[in-house]
Protein backbone atom coordinates (compact mmCIF):
# COMPACT_ATOMS: atom_id res chain seq x y z
CA UNK A 1 0.00 0.00 0.00
CA UNK A 2 1.20 3.37 -1.16
CA UNK A 3 2.04 5.95 1.65
CA UNK A 4 -0.71 7.87 3.44
CA UNK A 5 0.34 10.73 1.86
CA UNK A 6 0.27 9.78 -1.64
CA UNK A 7 -3.54 8.48 -0.92
CA UNK A 8 -4.68 11.59 0.41
CA UNK A 9 -3.02 13.85 -2.58
CA UNK A 10 -5.12 12.16 -4.75
CA UNK A 11 -8.48 13.90 -3.02
CA UNK A 12 -6.69 17.12 -2.16
CA UNK A 13 -9.36 19.78 -3.40
CA UNK A 14 -12.33 17.65 -4.00
CA UNK A 15 -15.99 18.64 -3.18
CA UNK A 16 -18.28 16.46 -1.38
CA UNK A 17 -19.48 15.05 -4.75
CA UNK A 18 -16.42 14.65 -6.53
CA UNK A 19 -15.07 12.83 -3.56
CA UNK A 20 -17.48 10.85 -3.07
CA UNK A 21 -17.09 9.63 -6.86
CA UNK A 22 -13.65 9.28 -6.04
CA UNK A 23 -13.59 7.20 -3.52
CA UNK A 24 -16.64 4.94 -4.91
CA UNK A 25 -13.78 1.99 -6.15
CA UNK A 26 -15.94 -0.98 -6.85
CA UNK A 27 -18.37 -0.97 -9.28
CA UNK A 28 -20.75 -0.36 -10.68
CA UNK A 29 -20.51 3.06 -10.73
CA UNK A 30 -22.23 5.63 -13.00
CA UNK A 31 -21.20 9.71 -12.53
CA UNK A 32 -23.65 11.66 -13.88
CA UNK A 33 -21.41 14.72 -14.64
CA UNK A 34 -22.36 18.47 -15.66
CA UNK A 35 -21.26 20.24 -17.87
CA UNK A 36 -17.87 22.06 -16.00
CA UNK A 37 -18.32 19.76 -12.81
CA UNK A 38 -14.47 17.72 -13.21
CA UNK A 39 -15.34 15.12 -15.02
CA UNK A 40 -11.68 14.44 -16.01
CA UNK A 41 -10.23 15.63 -12.57
CA UNK A 42 -13.04 12.83 -11.22
CA UNK A 43 -12.04 9.76 -13.35
CA UNK A 44 -7.80 10.49 -12.91
CA UNK A 45 -8.43 11.50 -9.18
CA UNK A 46 -10.80 8.08 -9.03
CA UNK A 47 -7.53 5.73 -10.41
CA UNK A 48 -5.21 7.59 -8.71
CA UNK A 49 -7.05 7.03 -5.29
CA UNK A 50 -7.72 3.39 -6.55
CA UNK A 51 -3.44 2.93 -7.17
CA UNK A 52 -2.57 4.86 -4.02
CA UNK A 53 -4.52 2.66 -1.88
CA UNK A 54 -3.86 -0.65 -3.27
CA UNK A 55 -7.05 -1.25 -4.44
CA UNK A 56 -5.80 -1.07 -7.98
CA UNK A 57 -2.40 -2.39 -9.85
CA UNK A 58 -1.81 -0.45 -12.74
CA UNK A 59 -1.54 -2.39 -15.51
CA UNK A 60 -4.88 -3.92 -15.06
CA UNK A 61 -6.58 -0.96 -15.46
CA UNK A 62 -8.61 0.07 -18.58
CA UNK A 63 -9.66 3.69 -19.37
CA UNK A 64 -11.63 4.27 -22.13
CA UNK A 65 -12.86 7.03 -24.14
CA UNK A 66 -13.26 8.90 -27.61
CA UNK A 67 -10.23 10.32 -28.89
CA UNK A 68 -6.88 10.07 -28.76
CA UNK A 69 -6.46 13.46 -27.17
CA UNK A 70 -8.22 12.50 -24.52
CA UNK A 71 -6.75 9.20 -24.22
CA UNK A 72 -3.41 11.90 -23.97
CA UNK A 73 -4.82 13.71 -21.35
CA UNK A 74 -5.79 11.42 -19.33
CA UNK A 75 -2.60 9.87 -19.31
CA UNK A 76 -0.59 13.41 -18.66
CA UNK A 77 -3.14 13.94 -15.78
CA UNK A 78 -2.38 10.18 -13.92
CA UNK A 79 1.24 10.87 -14.26
CA UNK A 80 0.89 14.32 -12.61
CA UNK A 81 -0.47 12.23 -9.70
CA UNK A 82 2.08 9.89 -9.77
CA UNK A 83 0.90 6.99 -11.87
CA UNK A 84 2.29 5.20 -14.61
CA UNK A 85 1.00 1.72 -16.54
CA UNK A 86 -2.40 2.71 -16.80
CA UNK A 87 -3.66 1.76 -20.34
CA UNK A 88 -5.69 4.93 -21.40
CA UNK A 89 -7.01 4.34 -24.73
CA UNK A 90 -9.42 4.96 -27.75
CA UNK A 91 -11.97 1.72 -28.01
CA UNK A 92 -10.62 1.59 -31.46
CA UNK A 93 -7.18 1.89 -30.15
CA UNK A 94 -7.29 -0.77 -27.51
CA UNK A 95 -9.40 -3.03 -29.90
CA UNK A 96 -6.89 -3.20 -32.39
CA UNK A 97 -4.23 -3.67 -29.72
CA UNK A 98 -6.12 -7.28 -28.55
CA UNK A 99 -6.44 -7.98 -31.98
CA UNK A 100 -2.35 -7.63 -33.03
CA UNK A 101 -1.49 -9.32 -30.12
CA UNK A 102 -3.68 -12.71 -30.66
CA UNK A 103 -4.12 -12.62 -34.64
CA UNK A 104 -1.09 -13.83 -35.63
CA UNK A 105 -1.84 -17.18 -32.09
CA UNK A 106 -6.05 -17.38 -33.99
CA UNK A 107 -4.57 -17.24 -37.62
CA UNK A 108 -1.19 -18.04 -38.32
CA UNK A 109 -0.61 -14.62 -40.10
CA UNK A 110 -0.88 -10.72 -39.26
CA UNK A 111 -3.95 -9.02 -39.08
CA UNK A 112 -5.63 -7.44 -42.39
CA UNK A 113 -4.17 -3.86 -43.20
CA UNK A 114 -6.51 -0.92 -41.80
CA UNK A 115 -8.59 1.00 -44.72
CA UNK A 116 -6.84 4.31 -44.72
CA UNK A 117 -9.35 6.42 -47.17
CA UNK A 118 -13.05 4.75 -46.85
CA UNK A 119 -14.08 6.92 -49.62
CA UNK A 120 -11.21 5.77 -52.05
CA UNK A 121 -11.91 2.73 -51.77
CA UNK A 122 -15.81 3.14 -52.17
CA UNK A 123 -14.96 4.85 -55.63
CA UNK A 124 -13.27 1.91 -56.27
CA UNK A 125 -16.25 -0.29 -55.47
CA UNK A 126 -18.51 2.20 -57.39
CA UNK A 127 -16.34 1.53 -60.22
CA UNK A 128 -16.53 -1.92 -60.34
CA UNK A 129 -20.11 -2.39 -60.24
CA UNK A 130 -20.64 0.76 -63.18
CA UNK A 131 -22.15 3.58 -60.78
CA UNK A 132 -20.32 6.97 -60.67
CA UNK A 133 -20.93 9.56 -57.47
CA UNK A 134 -19.96 12.39 -56.64
CA UNK A 135 -17.42 12.76 -53.89
CA UNK A 136 -20.07 13.90 -51.62
CA UNK A 137 -22.23 11.22 -51.83
CA UNK A 138 -19.52 8.81 -51.18
CA UNK A 139 -18.71 10.77 -48.01
CA UNK A 140 -22.55 10.50 -47.49
CA UNK A 141 -22.21 6.30 -48.20
CA UNK A 142 -19.13 5.78 -45.82
CA UNK A 143 -20.98 7.50 -43.22
CA UNK A 144 -23.87 5.25 -43.63
CA UNK A 145 -21.73 2.29 -43.58
CA UNK A 146 -20.14 3.33 -39.97
CA UNK A 147 -23.76 4.20 -38.64
CA UNK A 148 -24.87 0.87 -39.88
CA UNK A 149 -21.36 -0.75 -37.73
CA UNK A 150 -22.00 0.82 -34.75
CA UNK A 151 -25.82 -0.07 -34.84
CA UNK A 152 -24.88 -3.51 -35.42
CA UNK A 153 -26.95 -3.84 -38.38
CA UNK A 154 -26.22 -6.62 -41.58
CA UNK A 155 -26.70 -5.61 -44.70
CA UNK A 156 -29.85 -6.92 -45.01
CA UNK A 157 -31.54 -5.40 -41.90
CA UNK A 158 -29.71 -2.07 -43.58
CA UNK A 159 -31.64 -2.72 -46.67
CA UNK A 160 -34.82 -2.78 -44.51
CA UNK A 161 -34.72 0.29 -42.18
CA UNK A 162 -33.21 2.29 -45.17
CA UNK A 163 -35.77 1.23 -47.56
CA UNK A 164 -36.23 4.10 -50.35
CA UNK A 165 -34.08 6.52 -48.81
CA UNK A 166 -31.61 7.89 -51.24
CA UNK A 167 -27.98 9.32 -50.86
CA UNK A 168 -27.61 11.88 -53.56
CA UNK A 169 -28.57 10.63 -56.57
CA UNK A 170 -27.96 6.75 -55.23
CA UNK A 171 -31.20 5.30 -54.72
CA UNK A 172 -31.28 3.15 -51.69
CA UNK A 173 -31.35 -0.46 -53.71
CA UNK A 174 -27.93 1.30 -55.45
CA UNK A 175 -26.78 2.27 -51.89
CA UNK A 176 -26.62 -1.09 -50.47
CA UNK A 177 -25.15 -2.51 -53.61
CA UNK A 178 -22.49 -0.15 -53.62
CA UNK A 179 -22.15 -1.36 -49.79
CA UNK A 180 -21.71 -4.82 -50.85
CA UNK A 181 -19.26 -4.10 -53.48
CA UNK A 182 -17.46 -2.60 -50.91
CA UNK A 183 -17.26 -5.08 -48.49
CA UNK A 184 -16.21 -7.46 -51.17
CA UNK A 185 -13.70 -5.43 -52.47
CA UNK A 186 -12.27 -4.88 -48.30
CA UNK A 187 -12.32 -8.51 -48.03
CA UNK A 188 -10.56 -8.93 -51.36
CA UNK A 189 -7.66 -6.73 -50.68
CA UNK A 190 -7.31 -7.98 -47.19
CA UNK A 191 -8.27 -5.13 -45.51
CA UNK A 192 -10.41 -3.92 -42.30
CA UNK A 193 -12.29 -0.39 -41.59
CA UNK A 194 -12.35 1.01 -38.19
CA UNK A 195 -15.67 -0.06 -37.10
CA UNK A 196 -14.34 -3.86 -38.48
CA UNK A 197 -11.79 -3.43 -35.67
CA UNK A 198 -14.27 -3.24 -33.15
CA UNK A 199 -16.33 -6.27 -34.86
CA UNK A 200 -13.35 -8.24 -35.26
CA UNK A 201 -12.53 -7.48 -31.46
CA UNK A 202 -15.80 -8.63 -30.47
CA UNK A 203 -16.19 -11.23 -32.46
CA UNK A 204 -12.65 -12.81 -31.26
CA UNK A 205 -13.88 -12.20 -27.44
CA UNK A 206 -17.28 -14.29 -28.16
CA UNK A 207 -15.87 -17.38 -29.65
CA UNK A 208 -12.07 -17.93 -28.36
CA UNK A 209 -13.08 -18.40 -24.85
CA UNK A 210 -9.30 -18.56 -23.98
CA UNK A 211 -8.98 -15.11 -25.39
CA UNK A 212 -11.95 -13.56 -23.42
CA UNK A 213 -10.21 -15.02 -20.54
CA UNK A 214 -6.98 -13.35 -20.88
CA UNK A 215 -8.29 -10.24 -21.78
CA UNK A 216 -10.50 -10.11 -18.25
CA UNK A 217 -7.68 -11.72 -16.37
CA UNK A 218 -5.19 -8.90 -17.69
CA UNK A 219 -8.18 -6.12 -17.08
CA UNK A 220 -10.11 -5.91 -14.07
CA UNK A 221 -11.34 -2.36 -13.41
CA UNK A 222 -12.56 -0.51 -16.35
CA UNK A 223 -13.49 3.89 -16.21
CA UNK A 224 -15.54 4.83 -20.04
CA UNK A 225 -15.32 8.31 -20.27
CA UNK A 226 -18.37 10.20 -22.29
CA UNK A 227 -20.33 7.14 -21.87
CA UNK A 228 -23.13 9.09 -22.80
CA UNK A 229 -21.25 8.87 -26.96
CA UNK A 230 -21.11 4.84 -26.61
CA UNK A 231 -22.59 3.50 -29.55
CA UNK A 232 -24.37 0.17 -29.44
CA UNK A 233 -21.52 -1.85 -30.79
CA UNK A 234 -19.09 -0.10 -28.33
CA UNK A 235 -21.28 -1.22 -25.58
CA UNK A 236 -21.09 -4.49 -26.37
CA UNK A 237 -17.32 -4.95 -26.73
CA UNK A 238 -17.50 -3.69 -23.43
CA UNK A 239 -19.66 -5.99 -21.89
CA UNK A 240 -17.26 -8.79 -23.39
CA UNK A 241 -14.11 -6.97 -22.10
CA UNK A 242 -16.12 -6.95 -18.72
CA UNK A 243 -17.32 -10.05 -18.57
CA UNK A 244 -18.84 -11.14 -14.85
CA UNK A 245 -16.63 -8.48 -13.45
CA UNK A 246 -18.19 -5.47 -11.61
CA UNK A 247 -15.59 -3.22 -11.48
CA UNK A 248 -16.95 -0.98 -14.15
CA UNK A 249 -17.04 3.32 -13.67
CA UNK A 250 -18.87 5.10 -16.25
CA UNK A 251 -19.06 9.00 -16.66
CA UNK A 252 -20.76 11.08 -18.64
CA UNK A 253 -23.61 13.83 -19.23
CA UNK A 254 -26.99 12.56 -21.50
CA UNK A 255 -27.24 16.63 -22.33
CA UNK A 256 -24.41 16.54 -23.87
CA UNK A 257 -25.13 13.14 -26.14
CA UNK A 258 -24.42 15.41 -29.90
CA UNK A 259 -23.60 12.40 -32.22
CA UNK A 260 -26.77 9.82 -32.25
CA UNK A 261 -26.78 10.67 -35.99
CA UNK A 262 -22.92 8.60 -35.80
CA UNK A 263 -24.86 5.71 -33.87
CA UNK A 264 -24.27 7.44 -30.20
CA UNK A 265 -26.55 6.39 -27.32
CA UNK A 266 -27.35 8.10 -24.17
CA UNK A 267 -29.56 5.33 -23.03
CA UNK A 268 -26.62 3.16 -21.77
CA UNK A 269 -26.00 6.16 -19.39
CA UNK A 270 -29.95 6.90 -18.37
CA UNK A 271 -30.70 3.25 -17.91
CA UNK A 272 -27.35 1.66 -16.14
CA UNK A 273 -29.21 1.29 -13.36
CA UNK A 274 -31.35 -1.23 -14.87
CA UNK A 275 -28.13 -3.07 -16.49
CA UNK A 276 -26.82 -3.19 -12.64
CA UNK A 277 -29.30 -3.09 -9.76
CA UNK A 278 -26.94 -2.43 -7.32
CA UNK A 279 -25.21 0.60 -9.36
CA UNK A 280 -24.44 3.44 -7.23
CA UNK A 281 -25.94 6.48 -9.14
CA UNK A 282 -23.52 9.82 -8.30
CA UNK A 283 -24.23 13.38 -9.39
CA UNK A 284 -22.01 16.40 -10.21
CA UNK A 285 -23.55 19.64 -9.73
CA UNK A 286 -21.09 22.11 -9.04
CA UNK A 287 -19.94 23.39 -12.40
CA UNK A 288 -16.04 25.26 -11.99
CA UNK A 289 -16.52 27.02 -15.18
CA UNK A 290 -19.36 29.47 -16.16
CA UNK A 291 -20.54 32.55 -14.45
CA UNK A 292 -24.19 31.90 -12.57
CA UNK A 293 -25.83 33.84 -15.03
CA UNK A 294 -24.49 31.64 -17.86
CA UNK A 295 -25.41 28.43 -16.35
CA UNK A 296 -29.27 29.88 -15.53
CA UNK A 297 -29.28 30.01 -19.48
CA UNK A 298 -28.15 26.33 -19.78
CA UNK A 299 -30.47 25.36 -17.14
CA UNK A 300 -33.36 27.03 -18.40
CA UNK A 301 -32.87 24.90 -21.90
CA UNK A 302 -32.62 21.68 -20.09
CA UNK A 303 -34.97 21.85 -18.00
CA UNK A 304 -37.10 18.69 -17.67
CA UNK A 305 -35.29 16.96 -20.20
CA UNK A 306 -34.11 13.09 -19.25
CA UNK A 307 -30.88 12.88 -17.24
CA UNK A 308 -30.16 16.62 -17.02
CA UNK A 309 -27.93 17.69 -13.85
CA UNK A 310 -29.09 21.02 -12.57
CA UNK A 311 -25.85 23.49 -12.58
CA UNK A 312 -24.65 25.30 -10.02
CA UNK A 313 -21.79 28.46 -10.22
CA UNK A 314 -18.95 26.69 -7.12
CA UNK A 315 -18.23 30.31 -7.07
CA UNK A 316 -18.65 34.11 -7.37
CA UNK A 317 -16.02 35.51 -10.12
CA UNK A 318 -14.03 38.04 -8.99
CA UNK A 319 -16.73 40.63 -10.67
CA UNK A 320 -19.76 40.54 -11.72
CA UNK A 321 -20.48 39.25 -15.14
CA UNK A 322 -22.48 41.12 -17.90
CA UNK A 323 -25.61 39.28 -18.08
CA UNK A 324 -25.85 36.94 -20.87
CA UNK A 325 -27.60 38.68 -24.51
CA UNK A 326 -29.64 38.14 -27.57
CA UNK A 327 -29.31 40.46 -30.13
CA UNK A 328 -31.37 40.43 -33.40
CA UNK A 329 -30.15 41.18 -37.20
CA UNK A 330 -31.90 42.05 -40.37
CA UNK A 331 -29.52 39.38 -42.22
CA UNK A 332 -26.30 37.45 -41.39
CA UNK A 333 -23.98 40.11 -43.10
CA UNK A 334 -25.56 42.20 -40.68
CA UNK A 335 -25.07 39.57 -37.80
CA UNK A 336 -20.96 38.58 -38.61
CA UNK A 337 -20.43 42.85 -38.48
CA UNK A 338 -22.46 43.12 -34.90
CA UNK A 339 -20.25 40.11 -33.24
CA UNK A 340 -17.14 41.25 -35.25
CA UNK A 341 -17.63 44.60 -33.23
CA UNK A 342 -18.35 42.75 -29.94
CA UNK A 343 -15.15 40.72 -30.15
CA UNK A 344 -13.25 43.64 -31.20
CA UNK A 345 -14.45 45.56 -28.34
CA UNK A 346 -13.85 42.68 -26.03
CA UNK A 347 -10.32 42.96 -27.16
CA UNK A 348 -9.90 46.99 -26.55
CA UNK A 349 -11.21 46.62 -23.38
CA UNK A 350 -7.94 44.14 -22.69
CA UNK A 351 -9.34 40.59 -23.59
CA UNK A 352 -6.82 38.03 -24.70
CA UNK A 353 -8.20 36.80 -28.36
CA UNK A 354 -7.57 32.91 -27.16
CA UNK A 355 -10.26 33.65 -25.12
CA UNK A 356 -12.84 34.62 -27.08
CA UNK A 357 -14.59 31.80 -29.81
CA UNK A 358 -17.61 32.61 -31.97
CA UNK A 359 -19.75 29.29 -32.60
CA UNK A 360 -21.87 28.11 -35.10
CA UNK A 361 -24.20 24.87 -36.38
CA UNK A 362 -22.84 24.51 -40.00
CA UNK A 363 -19.23 25.51 -41.08
CA UNK A 364 -20.66 27.15 -43.91
CA UNK A 365 -21.17 29.90 -41.38
CA UNK A 366 -17.99 30.52 -40.79
CA UNK A 367 -16.48 32.53 -44.02
CA UNK A 368 -18.91 35.53 -43.04
CA UNK A 369 -17.78 35.91 -39.58
CA UNK A 370 -14.18 35.73 -40.65
CA UNK A 371 -14.62 38.36 -43.15
CA UNK A 372 -15.76 40.93 -40.72
CA UNK A 373 -13.82 39.83 -37.70
CA UNK A 374 -10.75 40.66 -40.54
CA UNK A 375 -12.20 44.09 -41.55
CA UNK A 376 -11.61 44.37 -37.60
CA UNK A 377 -8.10 43.69 -38.11
CA UNK A 378 -8.43 40.24 -35.69
CA UNK A 379 -7.18 36.95 -36.89
CA UNK A 380 -8.98 33.80 -36.62
CA UNK A 381 -8.59 30.61 -36.39
CA UNK A 382 -11.13 28.07 -37.46
CA UNK A 383 -11.02 24.82 -35.02
CA UNK A 384 -10.84 21.39 -37.12
CA UNK A 385 -8.90 22.89 -39.63
CA UNK A 386 -5.23 22.43 -40.23
CA UNK A 387 -3.46 21.19 -36.90
CA UNK A 388 -0.70 23.12 -36.26
CA UNK A 389 1.98 20.39 -36.48
CA UNK A 390 0.77 19.59 -39.99
CA UNK A 391 1.84 23.43 -41.25
CA UNK A 392 4.18 23.65 -43.63
CA UNK A 393 5.40 26.64 -41.65
CA UNK A 394 5.67 24.63 -38.21
CA UNK A 395 7.34 22.01 -39.96
CA UNK A 396 9.98 23.80 -41.12
CA UNK A 397 10.59 25.73 -38.02
CA UNK A 398 11.24 22.57 -36.19
CA UNK A 399 13.58 21.40 -38.59
CA UNK A 400 15.44 24.26 -38.38
CA UNK A 401 15.39 24.36 -34.95
CA UNK A 402 16.25 21.18 -34.43
CA UNK A 403 19.67 21.82 -36.77
CA UNK A 404 20.32 24.41 -34.46
CA UNK A 405 20.33 22.40 -31.45
CA UNK A 406 22.90 20.02 -32.88
CA UNK A 407 25.56 23.57 -32.22
CA UNK A 408 26.27 25.55 -29.62
CA UNK A 409 24.47 28.51 -28.65
CA UNK A 410 26.35 32.12 -29.57
CA UNK A 411 23.10 33.77 -27.27
CA UNK A 412 20.09 33.05 -24.97
CA UNK A 413 17.93 30.34 -25.83
CA UNK A 414 15.27 32.84 -26.46
CA UNK A 415 16.80 34.79 -28.93
CA UNK A 416 18.24 32.12 -30.63
CA UNK A 417 14.85 30.63 -31.86
CA UNK A 418 13.56 34.18 -32.50
CA UNK A 419 16.47 34.65 -34.87
CA UNK A 420 15.57 31.08 -36.74
CA UNK A 421 12.01 32.37 -37.01
CA UNK A 422 12.67 35.40 -38.12
CA UNK A 423 15.06 34.28 -40.65
CA UNK A 424 12.00 31.97 -42.25
CA UNK A 425 9.90 35.07 -42.58
CA UNK A 426 8.34 35.92 -38.86
CA UNK A 427 8.31 39.69 -38.95
CA UNK A 428 8.14 42.22 -35.74
CA UNK A 429 4.65 43.48 -37.55
CA UNK A 430 1.35 41.53 -38.06
CA UNK A 431 0.28 41.34 -41.47
CA UNK A 432 -3.38 42.28 -42.14
CA UNK A 433 -5.80 39.73 -40.65
CA UNK A 434 -7.08 37.00 -43.32
CA UNK A 435 -5.32 35.17 -45.04
CA UNK A 436 -2.32 32.88 -45.37
CA UNK A 437 0.20 34.95 -44.30
CA UNK A 438 -1.31 36.04 -41.13
CA UNK A 439 -1.99 32.62 -40.37
CA UNK A 440 1.98 31.76 -40.78
CA UNK A 441 2.61 35.11 -38.68
CA UNK A 442 0.56 33.55 -35.85
CA UNK A 443 2.12 29.97 -35.98
CA UNK A 444 5.73 31.45 -35.90
CA UNK A 445 4.71 33.72 -33.00
CA UNK A 446 3.44 30.71 -31.03
CA UNK A 447 6.42 28.73 -31.50
CA UNK A 448 8.13 31.63 -29.99
CA UNK A 449 5.78 32.27 -27.46
CA UNK A 450 6.38 28.79 -26.36
CA UNK A 451 10.06 28.95 -26.48
CA UNK A 452 9.87 32.65 -23.87
CA UNK A 453 7.49 30.32 -21.39
CA UNK A 454 9.58 27.69 -20.99
CA UNK A 455 12.16 26.84 -17.79
CA UNK A 456 15.09 28.78 -18.00
CA UNK A 457 17.20 26.04 -18.01
CA UNK A 458 15.68 24.87 -21.29
CA UNK A 459 18.10 23.73 -24.20
CA UNK A 460 17.17 24.10 -27.96
CA UNK A 461 17.52 20.06 -27.96
CA UNK A 462 14.87 19.89 -25.13
CA UNK A 463 12.64 22.43 -26.88
CA UNK A 464 12.70 20.65 -29.87
CA UNK A 465 12.26 17.45 -28.21
CA UNK A 466 8.90 19.04 -26.10
CA UNK A 467 7.51 20.40 -29.72
CA UNK A 468 7.77 16.57 -30.98
CA UNK A 469 5.45 15.07 -27.97
CA UNK A 470 3.26 17.93 -28.21
CA UNK A 471 2.97 16.91 -31.99
CA UNK A 472 2.70 13.20 -30.74
CA UNK A 473 0.02 14.28 -28.33
CA UNK A 474 -1.71 16.89 -30.23
CA UNK A 475 -1.11 19.01 -27.61
CA UNK A 476 -1.46 22.15 -30.30
CA UNK A 477 -0.46 25.58 -29.13
CA UNK A 478 -3.24 28.44 -29.38
CA UNK A 479 -2.92 30.81 -31.79
CA UNK A 480 -3.17 34.35 -30.41
CA UNK A 481 -6.42 34.22 -32.74
CA UNK A 482 -10.27 34.29 -31.93
CA UNK A 483 -11.75 30.45 -32.12
CA UNK A 484 -14.05 29.85 -35.10
CA UNK A 485 -15.95 26.81 -34.12
CA UNK A 486 -18.94 24.60 -34.98
CA UNK A 487 -21.03 23.20 -32.33
CA UNK A 488 -19.82 19.49 -32.33
CA UNK A 489 -16.18 21.13 -32.60
CA UNK A 490 -15.97 22.75 -29.65
CA UNK A 491 -17.44 20.25 -27.72
CA UNK A 492 -14.93 19.64 -24.68
CA UNK A 493 -13.27 23.19 -25.05
CA UNK A 494 -13.94 26.49 -23.19
CA UNK A 495 -13.27 29.99 -23.45
CA UNK A 496 -13.96 33.54 -21.62
CA UNK A 497 -16.01 34.83 -23.85
CA UNK A 498 -18.90 32.63 -26.24
CA UNK A 499 -20.49 34.25 -29.44
CA UNK A 500 -23.09 31.76 -30.35
CA UNK A 501 -24.68 32.91 -33.50
CA UNK A 502 -27.27 31.77 -35.67
CA UNK A 503 -30.20 31.19 -33.67
CA UNK A 504 -32.66 31.04 -36.00
CA UNK A 505 -35.31 28.58 -37.05
CA UNK A 506 -34.38 26.58 -39.65
CA UNK A 507 -30.46 27.28 -38.64
CA UNK A 508 -30.73 26.17 -34.92
CA UNK A 509 -32.59 23.94 -34.78
CA UNK A 510 -31.45 22.78 -38.35
CA UNK A 511 -33.80 22.55 -41.20
CA UNK A 512 -34.04 19.13 -41.44
CA UNK A 513 -34.69 18.37 -37.91
CA UNK A 514 -38.32 17.70 -37.66
CA UNK A 515 -38.83 14.89 -35.56
CA UNK A 516 -38.52 15.27 -31.41
CA UNK A 517 -35.13 13.22 -31.37
CA UNK A 518 -34.10 15.71 -33.63
CA UNK A 519 -35.01 19.01 -32.02
CA UNK A 520 -34.14 17.46 -28.54
CA UNK A 521 -30.44 16.66 -30.36
CA UNK A 522 -30.51 20.10 -31.83
CA UNK A 523 -31.16 21.80 -28.19
CA UNK A 524 -28.64 19.28 -26.90
CA UNK A 525 -26.22 21.11 -29.62
CA UNK A 526 -27.50 24.93 -28.17
CA UNK A 527 -26.75 23.63 -24.51
CA UNK A 528 -22.56 22.37 -25.30
CA UNK A 529 -22.44 26.03 -27.27
CA UNK A 530 -23.67 27.87 -23.84
CA UNK A 531 -21.74 26.07 -21.59
CA UNK A 532 -18.55 26.74 -23.24
CA UNK A 533 -18.47 30.00 -22.05
CA UNK A 534 -17.00 31.29 -18.79
CA UNK A 535 -17.44 34.84 -18.27
CA UNK A 536 -19.66 35.79 -21.15
CA UNK A 537 -22.06 34.60 -23.58
CA UNK A 538 -23.82 36.52 -26.02
CA UNK A 539 -26.42 34.99 -28.69
CA UNK A 540 -27.46 35.82 -31.60
CA UNK A 541 -29.78 35.52 -34.97
CA UNK A 542 -30.85 36.80 -37.93
CA UNK A 543 -34.08 36.97 -39.98
CA UNK A 544 -32.20 36.89 -43.66
CA UNK A 545 -33.89 36.30 -47.15
CA UNK A 546 -36.24 34.05 -46.21
CA UNK A 547 -37.73 35.89 -42.92
CA UNK A 548 -36.68 33.12 -40.40
CA UNK A 549 -38.05 33.33 -37.14
CA UNK A 550 -35.82 33.09 -33.49
CA UNK A 551 -35.09 29.95 -32.60
CA UNK A 552 -37.40 28.24 -30.38
CA UNK A 553 -34.56 27.77 -27.78
CA UNK A 554 -33.97 31.47 -27.06
CA UNK A 555 -38.10 31.22 -26.31
CA UNK A 556 -37.21 28.81 -23.83
CA UNK A 557 -34.25 31.13 -22.23
CA UNK A 558 -36.02 34.60 -21.99
CA UNK A 559 -35.96 34.56 -18.48
CA UNK A 560 -32.43 33.99 -18.21
CA UNK A 561 -31.08 36.69 -20.88
CA UNK A 562 -31.63 40.30 -21.94
CA UNK A 563 -32.57 41.58 -25.15
CA UNK A 564 -30.04 43.52 -26.95
CA UNK A 565 -29.52 45.17 -30.04
CA UNK A 566 -26.21 45.33 -31.95
CA UNK A 567 -23.35 47.67 -30.62
CA UNK A 568 -23.01 51.30 -31.33
CA UNK A 569 -20.41 50.47 -34.25
CA UNK A 570 -22.67 47.88 -35.94
CA UNK A 571 -25.33 50.03 -35.72
CA UNK A 572 -23.00 52.30 -37.74
CA UNK A 573 -21.93 50.33 -39.98
CA UNK A 574 -24.94 48.77 -41.00
CA UNK A 575 -27.91 51.45 -40.53
CA UNK A 576 -31.56 49.39 -39.62
CA UNK A 577 -30.06 46.13 -39.40
CA UNK A 578 -31.86 45.27 -36.12
CA UNK A 579 -34.80 42.87 -37.10
CA UNK A 580 -36.41 44.20 -34.08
Amino acid sequence: MAPVGAAVSSLEGLDEQQREAVTALRGPVAVRAGAGTGKTRVITRRIAHGVDTGAYSPGRVMALTFTSKAAGELRGRLRALGVEGIAARTFHSAALAQLNYFWPTLAGDRPPAIVDNKVRLLAHAADGIGLDPDTATLRDVAAEIEWRKVTMLSIDDYARVRAGVSIGRLASSAVVDLQRAYEALKDERRQMDFEDVLLACAGMLETETHVAAAVREQYRHFTVDEYQDVSPLQQYLLELWVGERRDLCVVGDASQTIYSFAGADSRFLLEFPRRWDDARIIELHSNYRSDAAILAVANDLMRGRPGAVELVAAAAGDSPSPPPTVHAYRDEAAEARGVAARVAAQIRDGADPTTIAVLYRAGAQSAEVAAALADEGIATTVLGGRRFFDMPEVRQAILALRGASVAPLDRGFVDAVRDILRSLGMTEDAPPAGGAVRESWEARQAILRLAEEAPAQTTMRSFTDDLMARARAQDEPALRAVTLATLHAAKGLEWDHVHLIGLAEGVLPIGYATHFEQIDEERRLTYVGITRARRSLSLSWAAGSRGRAPSRFLGEIRTSIRDAGPTSAARRRSPGSPAD
